[in-house]
């Protein structure tokens, strides 16, 4: 049982600590708004802890670590690497970071974290040959989220955004597929997927997105954490 927080995962994800939650924030293509939703959830009288990942990243990635690093060099094209070892390579960057997650949500501290497994799947898969459930086995077992926030932006607004193109997979042709690859992955009725138009204001995206936020923590409290696909 968790002290109480919440989750969310933004693509979208959330996941509430059990009297407060963790939150997994997924978002698609540079919708930018995970750092005003940290705010909003603190405003809202929430100890928040996000791991966050540098600038522009198309995958949530710790890149301080030792495999963050190479992953890091892989994105800037300065390093190539066989793709399903670069999928490998994002699992294990994410299974590194569950201890101190676990530790948050007994803390009572709502985990926000930028993109997760859900991001890894979409974006592999969409490189062809490589299917769904092939995709999903390494993160199976990770902290389940409440909450998955997707929010939606469209490849071509994505690419008016500053810095698209800069890093590796950010081409609209590519992002179309990894789109898709996200609607297969929403089918799953068993994660709660929330998605939420992020051409919209600034102010208006936070405000729906916290209405969503604290109707999930009201429904998730005492629940034990889940595990992701189990």
């Amino acid at each position: 049982m968790r002290a109480g927080s919440f989750s969310l995962d933004i693509n979208v994800g959330l996941r509430f600590p059990r009297t407060s939650g963790d939150i997994y924030l997924v978002t698609f293509c540079k919708s930018g708004q995970t750092a005003g939703l940290e705010a909003d959830l603190c405003d809202y009288g929430l100890s928040s802890w996000m791991d966050r990942p540098p600038p522009h990243n198309l995958s949530q990635a710790d890149r301080t670590t030792e495999i963050g690093q190479l992953i890091s060099s892989y994105l800037g094209r300065e390093k190539n690497l066989e793709d399903h070892t670069i999928h490998l390579l994002f699992s294990a960057n994410r299974w590194e970071h569950v201890p101190m997650m676990k530790e948050k949500l007994h803390q009572g501290i709502t985990v926000v974290v930028d993109r997760y497994a859900f991001s890894g799947v979409a974006f592999t898969s969409a490189k062809g040959n490589f299917c769904l459930d092939w995709c999903k086995q390494p993160d199976v077992g990770l902290p389940k989220p409440d909450l998955i926030l997707f929010l939606q932006l469209s490849p071509e607004e994505a690419a008016e955004r500053g810095n698209f193109g800069h890093e590796r997979y950010e081409t609209s042709s590519f992002q179309e597929k990894v789109l898709q690859s996200f609607y297969c992955l929403m089918e799953d009725k068993t994660l709660n997927w929330k998605t939420v138009n992020a051409s919209k204001s600034i102010e208006d995206l936070h405000r729906e997105i916290k209405s969503i936020a604290q109707k999930t923590m009201q429904e998730v409290q005492n629940k034990p954490l889940g595990e992701l696909w189990k």
